[in-house]
């Protein structure tokens, strides 16, 4: 049953709880600049005021391109307060992506920096169902300014009498295995996600949290955190400077962090190299893409003792899903990892249902137990439960393809493989789509390149089918530590290396590829379908 609830009320409450704590820290010049909980919760209620001046007003979809920052933060949670939904496009994924997505999400109203009023003005199509443009500077580029609307708000209006089940923000996905969809939360789900996140890791008001990827600083307010956004272009993590990231850590003792693998592979050798630890980090959160033995063990040699590691597991369409400690990974798992079972990506948390069902390719329209496989046998991922989406917004075809009907209850098909151990853990063997069907049988990516990753030339590898699904042939791509080591020799070296392992006999090959495309969001998740194609081209 629905209840009235919006999702701004857990800002309203942290404020409550610790008015003079600080909310948001972001970098100013060579310092620091800060807004305290009370301070935050008045300029989103300025905001809402400016926002309801412009005609923004419940149920609104309104596409925010504005940079993560304290101002982005107070913007989306005033468009939370009045009702209306900002709608969250990854810039990362280029013009023709952003376009695609606004147009298909038709959205009443546009909030952006100049530059992305300017995109709007060169690509009016795009932007035809736009009524209302706010610019997020000083120049009317377009629109009127945010500036004009705080100074002639007047009245501020209350808190939308929004419902749990009312939709409150619309999520990009990245677009990395397929178009990007925008996928609908409501006020309800947000308070799911805050819950598990606070269950999972045990966040507690006071804590420190280096946002280390844009759309965490926003559960930081909802949580009681002091969040901290380092200075980092959050759109290409890869790129991130890795003494500007530990100088976030360090001057404010930080007590966990939340990044993309991309960053801490950045981070790691930076502080191996300055002999740098950081005793204060208790959690450090890496997502986005696998998380591998090694780069667990080079994140734990800066931590304290009594810290850890979590990769917690999940999408854009569900979030959190599961998660598992790095320490354990490496006591109890490792073994199993680097020997063909994939990563070991935890139980499920407490408010998550899940279920394994066959690989299939088809949409399902009803869930029925004999579609599930038996425990230790591979098949996609299903998850239901209050943090998970329903559908995909204007998008009925999407929506069929991944979810399934069960009563009141809604499964979505993560479009992973997995498998479940003995005592119920997820085991991550790669994405369905990703698979590699030979003549003998199906291989999944992750699962197999994990047996090769571990030659001590390999950086890291892709497993990719050439040729027709059914018939594919599957070759090893391996990015190496140092290219210039690349050779025939090398090659059948790492190719005898993993097929002393029998689940991956059956590879036919190694090609070396200088470095590889990865996705456009976390800068991790490697284009295995790219690899493929070049694969193909090179055996021609």
């Amino acid at each position: 049953m629905s209840e009235r609830f919006n999702v701004a009320q857990l800002v309203q409450e942290s404020a409550a709880l610790a008015p003079s704590s600080r909310a948001l820290v972001e970098p100013q010049g060579s310092s620091w600049r800060h807004v305290e909980y009370a301070e935050l919760w008045r300029r989103i209620e300025r905001e809402s005021a400016a926002l309801a001046t412009a005609g923004i007003s419940r149920g609104d979809k309104v596409c925010v391109f504005v940079r993560p920052s304290i101002e982005w933060v107070v913007l989306i949670y005033a468009l939370f307060r009045i009702g209306a939904q900002p709608v969250l496009i990854d810039p990362a994924m280029g013009r023709k992506g952003v376009l695609r997505c606004v147009e298909s999400i038709a959205p009443r109203a546009f909030i952006g920096v100049p530059l992305a009023c300017a995109l709007k003005l060169a690509f009016p199509r795009a932007f035809r169902s736009v009524e209302i443009s706010i610019v997020f500077g000083h120049f009317p580029v377009g629109g009127r300014t945010i500036h004009t609307l705080r100074r002639s708000a007047r009245e501020t209006p209350p808190i939308a009498p929004t419902l749990t089940a009312e939709r409150a923000a619309i999520l990009f996905t990245s677009g990395s295995t397929g178009p990007a969809k925008g996928v609908p939360y409501t006020h309800g789900m947000f308070r799911a996600q805050v819950a598990a996140l606070r269950e999972l890791y045990g966040m507690k008001p006071g804590d420190v949290d280096v946002a280390c990827f844009a759309p965490f600083a926003l559960f930081g307010p909802a949580l009681g955190l002091t969040t901290v956004l380092p200075q980092l272009d959050f759109s290409h993590p890869a790129r991130a400077n890795p003494a500007l990231v530990v100088r976030a850590l360090a001057e404010h003792e930080a007590v966990q962090c939340f990044g993309s693998p991309a960053i801490w592979r950045r981070v790691a050798p930076w502080c191996r190299e300055h002999g740098v630890t950081l005793p204060h980090l208790h959690r450090l959160m890496i997502a986005g893409a696998p998380v591998h033995p090694p780069l667990i063990e080079q994140c734990l040699a800066f931590l304290g003792a009594e810290a850890d590691v979590h990769t917690p597991y999940g999408a854009t369409e569900a979030l959190p899903v599961s998660s598992m400690n790095g320490r354990a990974v490496l006591a109890q798992h490792r073994a199993r990892t680097e020997s063909g079972w994939g990563n070991c990506i935890g139980k499920p948390a407490s408010s998550v249902s899940t279920r394994v069902i066959r690989i299939t390719d088809a949409p399902i329209e009803q869930f029925s137990e004999s579609l599930c496989v038996v425990p230790g046998e591979p098949g996609e991922l299903l998850v239901s439960g209050p943090q998970v989406t329903h559908e995909y917004e204007r998008e009925p075809s999407h929506t069929a393809a991944a979810k399934i009907r069960d009563g009141e209850r809604i499964w979505h098909r993560m479009g992973d493989v997995v498998r479940e151990d003995e005592v119920g853990r997820l085991w991550f063997q790669g994405r369905k789509s990703h698979r590699v069907e030979t003549r003998s049988g199906t291989l999944y990516p992750v699962a197999i390149e994990n047996i090769f990753n571990t030659h001590p030339s390999v950086r890291r590898s892709a497993l990719v089918g050439v040729g027709a699904r059914g018939d594919q042939a599957p070759y090893l791509v391996v990015e190496l530590h140092d290219a210039s080591q690349a050779c025939e020799g090398l090659a059948r070296e790492i190719l005898t290396h993993g097929q002393r392992n029998p689940a991956a006999t059956s590879v036919g090959g190694v090609l070396f590829h200088p470095s590889f495309p990865v996705d456009v969001r976390h800068n991790a998740k490697i284009d295995r379908p790219a690899l493929a194609r070049w694969a193909a081209e090179r055996l021609r």
